[in-house]
């Protein structure tokens, strides 16, 4: 038997109190940042609630999990230190890892699954971790991950599914509560449970009165449908990939099952429109899981209204060119960006006449793209895809009644 199971509690009916929290919080005070909780007056106004965001991304590794990384590695004993610590990680556990272990002084390994993005490999190496890449899944480099685990006598460290880990991610809540005492609702993302569960123990401990909404994404609805007990299909390229979980804790699916008073999920497009929203609004950059709370809140409006709610950024590990893309779609739903599809025929100063027609409507042309030979017009007809950039959706509607208008055929290349 490996010698960690002397002192690792059994997650399966091991226990979290607010006690496990305060400790926690006493532990990991001055190795993590205490992140600001501030209200948003913008975004307060657009969802009808009192809307308080917890800036999590402002850790120094981007993320919350620095936290429960911390709070598990301080209480491993000095003999078990030496040996060091593994996990299964693709992600912002990765890197909060192997950045206390190797500020401890403990050795560090990582498994990945083999497709993990160069840069986030990259990243857990800079911070201290021996990256390992294994198997094409996450299933895969988990259990290769336990298997080194026996092998080598390390302590596995789980990135959500242990009481330890869920007590230092609790302290969020303690923070939250403590410098807004007014927040009457928090709403957390859920992948395998373990932010949801500190929270929630923690709450429920200083203000029983208080809502708990959990948040997943709607391509991975593993919770919801383990507490539901239903059977639903956990897969797809979701913008959440860091609460994409197939399967929750069993420790966490207890206390969510014990204290959630509902749990929604949100789709791409919500996801998309939270992500947009906070960097233009609040000028901070949030990947897709660190969104899902305002997601939820801009696709569940009516269960908010009137709140003092309180939101969890935990993350803002998003790679640059996926932000692009997510703001220039935003801006395409928004109607100030487009892409418009209109026939010509193929005579000298055809399209000179249509990019008069934007001039004259001050709508700004990004590129255009002809097209003459894989189309089903008659050969001397072409088209023509414009995109464009517009003040705003009406100003847009007002050049395409005007093309019509003047007999050309025009339709929008709507986003999928």
């Amino acid at each position: 038997m490996n010698s960690t199971a002397t002192y690792m509690p059994d997650p399966e009916t091991a226990g979290l109190t607010i006690a496990d929290v305060h400790a926690a919080h006493q532990r990991i005070a001055g190795a993590v940042v205490r992140t600001p909780t501030l209200r948003s007056k913008t975004l307060s106004e657009i969802t009808g609630a009192n809307v308080y965001l917890k800036f999590e991304n402002l850790q120094f590794t981007a993320a919350y999990k620095e936290r429960g990384a911390l709070n598990f590695l301080l209480q491993m004993p000095e003999e078990l230190r030496a040996k060091g610590v593994i996990t299964a990680s693709a992600g912002n556990h990765a890197q909060a890892l192997a950045y206390h272990g190797t500020r401890l002084g403990i050795p560090v390994t990582i498994v990945m699954p083999q497709p993990t993005p160069t840069v986030k490999v990259q990243q857990t190496e800079a911070n201290g971790g021996t990256v390992i890449l294994h198997g094409e899944k996450f299933d895969d480099a988990y259990a290769h991950a336990r298997e080194l685990e026996q092998e080598r006598d390390l302590v596995f460290v789980h990135p959500f599914d242990h009481p330890w880990i869920a007590a230092g991610q609790g302290t969020v809540a303690l923070e939250m509560l403590e410098d807004h005492p007014e927040i009457d609702h928090l709403v957390i993302p859920i992948g395998g449970g373990g932010l949801f569960s500190g929270m929630a123990t923690a709450a429920r401990a200083v203000k029983d009165t208080i809502r708990l909404t959990g948040v997943e994404a709607e391509l991975y609805p593993s919770m919801y449908a383990k507490v539901n007990g239903f059977e639903m299909p956990c897969e797809g390229d979701t913008l959440a990939e860091g609460i994409a979980v197939k399967e929750p804790g069993k420790f966490t699916a207890n206390i969510v099952k014990k204290y959630a008073d509902s749990l929604v999920l949100v789709n791409e497009g919500s996801l998309e429109k939270a992500v947009s929203l906070l960097l233009q609004i609040e000028k901070s950059v949030v990947e897709g899981a660190g969104a899902a709370g305002l997601a939820a809140m801009l696709a569940h409006p009516e269960k908010f209204a009137g709140h003092n709610v309180g939101v969890v950024l935990c993350g803002g590990n998003i790679d640059t060119r996926l932000l692009a893309n997510v703001l220039l779609r935003d801006l395409a739903r928004s109607g100030r960006l487009a892409r418009l599809r209109i026939n010509l025929q193929d005579r000298p100063g055809a399209l000179f006449k249509v990019m008069r027609m934007f001039h004259e409507h001050n709508v700004n042309i990004i590129e255009i793209y002809h097209q003459r030979v894989f189309t089903n017009l008659p050969a001397k007809g072409l088209i023509t895809d414009i995109e464009c950039e517009a003040r705003d959706a009406e100003q847009l509607t007002r050049l395409i009644n005007d093309l019509r208008g003047q007999q050309y055929q025009v339709a929008r290349v709507e986003l999928a």
